[in-house]
């Protein structure tokens, strides 16, 4: 791990990001590729290297960090595009866009100086680590703990489904102390940090998944960010919420994905000598991918445009826009495999890979039954009276 004091400072980058130059990359460096990330249940270090470049991990950091100061509409179709060529890599996106941005919204001067550039750059890559066998985004159910010890912490615990787990330098961790729940940096390199690679998943199988084992993790006051007793209503609801807006952009992607194979196949596949595009069901099938595409992506971009404009209504956006997306995701990629028939049960054709990853996105940040009981709540706190 590099730190700032000692780390030469970012290249210039003169490349816009935005959704047409983000295309281009994924054509270019991830599509073609992602069948076998899948295979291999990795991605690997020349991929990451090339986000990098690119500029991708944290572009919404600021200049000063390294980062292009990047609006949130404009990020999550960044994670759209990289969701339409992989999720396992748009996952890793994710949890690196969480610890990136809790940081610099709640981190102190002297954490931003340590990590902020290294993070923007990639030469540190972070993960999200609120997740354990018994709780997944129920914070109530954090088990690891975190105990006063030498001015510093003392940790203890297991988390689990950590994205990016294998791979990532520094964890966002949290823990339950005597009175509250707190967010610790753990670099991986600390004594007492253990990696229990998680492998052969249903879905985004190259997101290299890990379980994370902490035992007496000597920690100090440095580790902590933000006060004792503010991670609950701040770093996690907001981490989590900006991890719910990119698995929407995410199965967004995944949608624009299926209506592209299925497109292409049924153009070019033939039944009685005839395109099957020349079929009524084809068709509309197709139509119903564009239709759930479009609204998907007004969804998401309402979502964003909250985000920029720090209104707080953005929460609930972002949960519709969640809901929406993957369960749209899920319901054409069935379509798409349908549509390839044997075909879209091979490894030879995305449509599988599609599907699995798809399902995946109904649970993670929040299952869609969470999110339908969230938001029907939200009805009748607006409309019930």
């Amino acid at each position: 791990m590099t730190s700032l004091t000692t780390a030469p400072p970012a290249p210039e980058r003169t490349r816009t990001i935005d959704r047409t130059t983000v295309r281009a990359f994924v054509d270019e460096h991830i599509m073609p590729r992602a069948d076998a990330y899948d295979r291999e249940g990795t991605v690997p270090e020349d991929i990451l290297e090339r986000i990098a470049e690119a500029g991708l991990w944290a572009p919404f950091l600021p200049a000063e960090l390294g980062g292009q100061g990047l609006d949130l509409v404009t990020l999550g179709e960044v994670h759209e595009e990289v969701g339409r060529g992989c999720s396992s890599v748009r996952s890793l996106l994710t949890v690196h866009t969480m610890l990136s941005w809790a940081l610099q919204r709640w981190g102190s001067a002297e954490q931003i100086e340590r990590w902020g550039r290294d993070l923007a750059a990639g030469r540190v890559l972070g993960s999200f680590c609120l997740s354990e066998a018994g709780a997944g985004s129920d914070a109530a159910g954090i088990r690891t703990t975190a105990e006063p010890h030498g001015g510093g912490w003392l940790l203890n615990g297991r988390k689990k489904w950590i994205t990016g787990g294998q791979r990532s330098d520094l964890f966002l961790v949290f823990a339950r102390t005597e009175t509250s729940i707190i967010a610790l940096l753990v670099p991986r390199a600390t004594p007492g940090v253990a990696v229990l690679p998680i492998e052969d998943m249903l879905g985004t199988r190259a997101s290299m998944l890990a379980e994370l084992e902490f035992t007496d993790v000597r920690l100090g006051p440095d580790a902590l960010l933000g006060p004792a007793s503010f991670a609950a209503g701040m770093v996690l609801s907001g981490t989590l919420d900006l991890g719910r807006y990119s698995v929407a952009s995410g199965s967004t992607g995944i949608l624009q994905a299926c209506l592209e194979a299925c497109a292409h196949y049924t153009a070019r596949r033939t039944v009685g000598g005839s395109p099957l595009r020349e079929l009524a069901l084809i068709r509309a099938k197709l139509s119903d991918m564009v239709t759930d595409l479009r609204a998907a992506r007004l969804l998401c971009h309402q979502a964003g445009a909250l985000k920029d404009a720090g209104d707080p209504g953005t929460i609930m956006a972002t949960w519709v826009a969640k809901y929406f997306a993957s369960t749209a995701a899920a319901r054409h990629s069935t379509e798409a495999v349908q549509v390839h028939g044997a075909n879209g049960c091979s490894t030879d054709y995305p449509v599988a890979r599609l599907y699995r990853d798809a399902k995946v996105m109904e649970i993670i940040e929040g299952s869609n039954e969470i999110q339908r009981i969230t938001i029907a709540d939200e009805a009748y706190r607006e409309w019930s009276l």
